[in-house]
């Protein structure tokens, strides 16, 4: 499954690049807009210090706009994903622009009806968004494995990237299910290496270390 960080964060997204854990970026204008930076020169940035897809999000709404903003995204870099939002419009632009070779990234899927329009629109990935789902008491996970199942039954190539990812639970849940891709923000993927046995056996260590005589440095 690979790892796709959920910030605009520069620092944290490099932080997590150096550790080896990026295998791609999902931005979007609001978490662009809290680094007070131009959005263009902070996806550069990104697109220029990760190997992988940086998912870049239009403000359009309607299907010409969307068309513009969207190529003029794609001139950052080559690993830039154009990021559309699941309407009509989103969709008749996926169509468009997924036919002239660009990645494209539909977002804000909370159904199996919508994530099987976006596969047949070209959609490069598809992001459900699980923990929106569980605030209004829906299984975002059920999701999930639903659109896995439909995509295995009828082969489209489209990834699933769960999006909306709150904790670690969700993520090892997503990749029993088989989601292609999560995006989460940099803490909770670093909350991943964490466990309280963890914890308690390095503090014996440490302890035993100790009454040894050895040096921990």
């Amino acid at each position: 499954m690979k790892f796709f960080v959920d910030t605009a964060d520069v620092d944290a997204i490099r932080e997590l690049n150096d550790l080896g854990f990026v295998d791609g970026v999902t931005t979007n204008p609001s978490l662009i807009k809290k680094s007070g930076r131009d959005i263009l020169e902070v996806t550069k940035e990104i697109c220029d210090m990760v190997d992988g897809p940086v998912s870049a999000e239009v403000v359009a709404l309607d299907y010409d706009s969307m068309v513009i903003e969207g190529r003029k995204l794609a001139t950052i870099a080559d690993n830039v994903v154009i990021k559309l939002p699941l309407t009509l419009d989103g969709l008749k632009a996926c169509k468009t622009l997924s036919g002239e070779g660009h990645q494209i990234n539909v977002t804000l899927c909370f159904s199996v009806n919508q994530a099987i329009l976006a596969a047949k629109a070209g959609a490069t990935f598809i992001s459900p968004f699980v923990g929106r789902l569980d605030d209004i008491n829906l299984d975002g996970l059920e999701l999930i494995e639903d659109i896995r199942t439909v995509y295995d039954n009828y082969g489209f190539e489209t990834e699933i990237l769960a999006a909306s990812i709150r904790s670690v639970n969700h993520i090892s849940d997503c990749a029993k299910i088989g989601a292609d891709v999560i995006t989460a923000p940099p803490a909770v993927i670093k909350a991943m290496a964490n466990h309280v046995l963890t914890d308690k056996g390095l503090a014996q260590f440490v302890k035993d270390a100790e009454d040894a005589g050895i040096k921990i440095v």
